[in-house]
């Protein structure tokens, strides 16, 4: 049976848009366009994965999400018109998995379904904290340390991190690391390579050992 959507949005033009386009590509939609409504509908009919707006009425997005994250581990992607990184970090803080900014189109929004669907489906998700070689990664916080120094990382120098450590000793792959960040993955996008750059400069810089090795051909494995 296809994947169920929940999709919570209180603009209607954005949220029939949405709805018809995942339905156009294969998936289950249920909506609501409040908070609470949200709630009902999540607690309810159970959805696989929950597209969440971050203005809403009755009820915040930002305490849906919370109250969510409190009773299961259902992805969720928040929806949020601030471009202001501040809010992109908050929606991370408080157990969202990804976020995508207002206007997006139907195209990169189901991209980054599938892509999360792909990595939770019959997959151990990457845990809330990860301790490994003296780093401690704590996703809710949206903070990495090192032997109680913050390190200070921007979004995507962070993902990147916690997916390499998440898996210490295994290679990934670009395309693997591109899907992880964007939802999506081509083999002429060489952004990873320069996220990597930074990263390893900083973990260096911090911790005094290279971490992070490139494989070559291949891509990037985290050493203990």
């Amino acid at each position: 049976m296809p994947e169920l959507i929940l999709v919570v949005d209180d603009e209607p033009k954005i949220l029939h848009l949405t709805r018809d386009y995942l339905v156009k590509q294969g998936f289950r939609v249920t909506t609501a366009a409040d908070g609470q409504s949200a709630l009902g509908a999540a607690r309810r009919e159970k959805p696989d994965l929950i597209i969440l707006d971050l203005m809403l009425p009755k009820l915040d997005g930002r305490d849906v999400c919370k109250i969510l994250r409190r009773e299961s581990d259902v992805p969720i992607i928040m929806l949020t018109a601030l471009g202001e990184e501040i809010d992109q970090v908050t929606g991370l803080e408080i157990g969202a998995d990804d976020y995508i900014t207002k206007p997006f189109s139907p195209r990169a929004l189901v991209a980054r379904v599938r892509a999360l669907l792909r990595r939770t489906r019959g997959e151990v998700r990457v845990p809330s904290m990860i301790r490994v070689a003296g780093l401690e990664i704590d996703s809710h916080r949206y903070s990495v340390t090192f032997k109680g120094k913050p390190i200070k990382l921007t979004r995507n120098e962070f993902k990147l991190l916690q997916l390499l450590a998440s898996r210490p000793g295994q290679t990934l792959n670009r395309s693997q690391l591109l899907e992880d960040l964007h939802g999506t993955a081509s083999s002429f996008d060489r952004s990873v390579d320069s996220h990597i750059k930074n990263l390893r400069k900083k973990l260096e810089s911090a911790t005094g050992t290279g971490m992070i090795e490139t494989v070559y051909g291949i891509g990037y494995r985290f050493n203990r």
